[in-house]
């Protein structure tokens, strides 16, 4: 089967999700109102609460979101075959990730731009805004250091990505001055991504790099303290001065990207040469249910994006009914990126032959991010005649600047709920946003050298948790948002059965990973991945209890 017919399945069956089914959702379910003062015009402080055109949101929210994971999970779980993957990553598009992503951003906006843990006191119970806020947290803190990990390790293996990296900065910081000024944005962006893929250029003939040893620390670990400093100043700016410009020109330098990746598609045509369904695994390769479900979460659906929804788009947006455009669409944003992934990891560009890909992935996890650049350098070139060099350089700054992002935004993220903690428990020192953002980094580097050594790649120990702990985030941020549907007389039958299904697969996984820790005699995963699972379970009792209580008051209401 050629790649071209999955990427034209797919493709229509997204179109279809933004076009038809995020229209009744948003209209009907959410019915959202252009009437309604968002928290960006009731609460504006130039900071975090600002008012900001939608394209440039989305720029933020598709970037923030998409990180390098809708490149690793699908990379990752090509492994069972790729007709799994592709569905899931096509239907959990459209019905998990849009409807999640956009109930977030609308729930949050519906309440002063609260963070999903902080709402959860509002929709469900005191309780169960502590055990929400503590995986989130937990969530954030992974995140953040893996990502630090993941982007020096970029650094060091593949220096001529450092330049266009810092080079993105540098125009964010320009152009968020310029967009300031009213200057208009289309020529803003075509210079901004002009001049980053110029970059790019200069850093394929311009490799940089650390000493192998600085201050008794290696290169890794010297760039993974450079970019948490760069991380924590970034957190304390506005928004509209760094983050929004870069995360807006990176969404659009992805576009491009995708533009060329998916071109390239139709113009080369490439065969698939990885298995429809995989039955030559190794022995001890997981049951596919439920761990694609977990492997696979960017792309699909991600509990980190619900974090993202209500942190930091949330107070951005100028009216409730983009919502659509930026949560929406940036989920389907996500899927194109995740399905093109699992294309250039699956057909010739990758391995000539069925033999050959099966020597790629010899075992689970043997693809990844490494599989997807050379897959998708190949194909590229494949296509528009780029050299593999400049492709492979395009890709790997791709990756980058999308981790980079994301950390960007993980960090404002666990200010966000440090401050939050501050003001619910009435700490005045946590208030602060310097105090915050140092704890907050101070966390990352606690666990990244504390637990990790002088390499700085401690996060990889908890990263194991990541997956079935981010998918358990994302059910309870579709119970949130079910529970206000109900209060609200709503129908939420459309948030409840994709909170269903992803539950009992993160739910499931977490068991699995649980027998697999307490067998290595890891006793730290074994705890930490008990906690989250007695939270799930205690927050789902206490979103029963409230609708049961809700149900039975409309009843006494109606007889009366």
């Amino acid at each position: 089967m050629q790649s071209v017919t999955i990427v034209l399945l797919g493709l229509v069956g997204m179109l279809f999700g933004w076009l038809v089914y995020s229209k009744f959702i948003a209209e009907k379910i959410f019915a959202m109102d252009d009437r309604f003062v968002t928290p960006a015009h009731e609460l504006q402080d130039g900071v975090d609460y600002v008012p900001t055109n939608k394209v440039v949101l989305w720029g933020h929210h598709f970037t923030s979101v998409a990180g390098a994971a809708p490149i690793v999970g699908p990379a990752i779980a090509v492994y069972w075959g790729w007709v799994p993957a592709v569905l899931w990553v096509v239907l959990g598009t459209i019905f998990f990730a849009g409807v999640h992503d956009m109930g977030a951003l609308w729930a949050s906006a519906r309440n002063k731009g609260k963070s999903m843990g902080a709402l959860s006191e509002t929709v469900i119970g005191k309780r169960t805004r502590s055990l929400f806020m503590v995986v989130v947290f937990l969530v954030l803190l992974m995140v953040n250091a893996v990502f630090g990990v993941v982007i020096a390790n970029s650094f060091v293996s593949q220096p001529n990505s450092v330049f266009p990296a810092w080079a993105a900065i540098v125009v964010a910081l320009v152009i968020g001055q310029l967009l300031k000024r009213k200057v208009p944005l289309i020529p803003l962006c075509l210079v901004g991504v002009g001049i980053l893929y110029y970059s790019i250029v200069v850093g394929s003939d311009m490799p940089l790099a650390l000493p192998t040893e600085m201050f008794g620390l290696s290169d890794k670990a010297n760039w993974i303290i450079i970019l948490f400093i760069y991380a924590a100043i970034a957190s304390l700016l506005p928004v509209w001065m760094l983050l929004q410009p870069r995360d807006f020109i990176n969404g659009m330098q992805l576009l491009v990207g995708l533009v060329l990746l998916y071109g390239a598609v139709f113009v080369s045509m490439p065969d698939i040469t990885a298995p429809a369904f995989n039955t030559q695994t190794a022995i001890d390769t997981p049951s596919i249910i439920p761990l694609l479900f977990v492997t696979i979460a960017c792309g699909a659906v991600s509990g980190f994006h619900g974090i993202v929804s209500s942190g930091t788009s949330s107070k951005q947006l100028d009216k409730e009914t983009d919502g659509r455009f930026v949560g929406y669409l940036g989920a389907v944003g996500e899927g194109c990126l995740a399905l093109i992934t699992l294309v250039a990891v699956s057909g010739v560009m990758l391995a000539a032959s069925p033999e050959e890909w099966h020597e790629v992935y010899s075992h689970l996890g043997a693809g990844s991010v490494n599989a997807f650049i050379t897959g998708g350098a190949n194909l590229i070139q494949s296509g528009w005649g780029l050299s593999v060099e400049i492709s492979s350089t395009l890709l790997a700054v791709m990756v980058v600047l999308f981790a980079g992002t994301t950390m960007d935004s993980g960090v404002r993220l666990q200010r966000y709920i440090i401050q939050e903690w501050g003001e619910i428990y009435q700490v005045k020192a946590l208030r602060n946003g310097i105090v915050a953002t140092l704890l907050a980094v101070a966390c990352c580097l606690l666990l990244a050298f504390g637990a990790g050594g002088s390499s700085g790649s401690g996060g990889m120990i908890i990263w194991p948790l990541f997956g079935s702990t981010n998918q358990i985030l994302a059910s309870l941020t579709l119970l949130v948002i079910s529970v206000m549907l109900i209060k609200a007389g709503r129908p939420a039958i459309y948030t409840l059965i994709p909170m269903s299904f992803v539950l009992v697969m993160a739910f499931f996984a977490g068991v699995i990973k649980l027998g697999e820790y307490y067998q290595q005699g890891n006793w730290l995963l074994v705890g930490l991945d008990l906690i989250v699972l007695i939270v799930s379970v205690l927050v789902m009792l206490e979103a029963w209890s409230v609708i049961v209580k809700h149900k039975a008051s409309e009843a006494a209401t109606s007889q009366e």
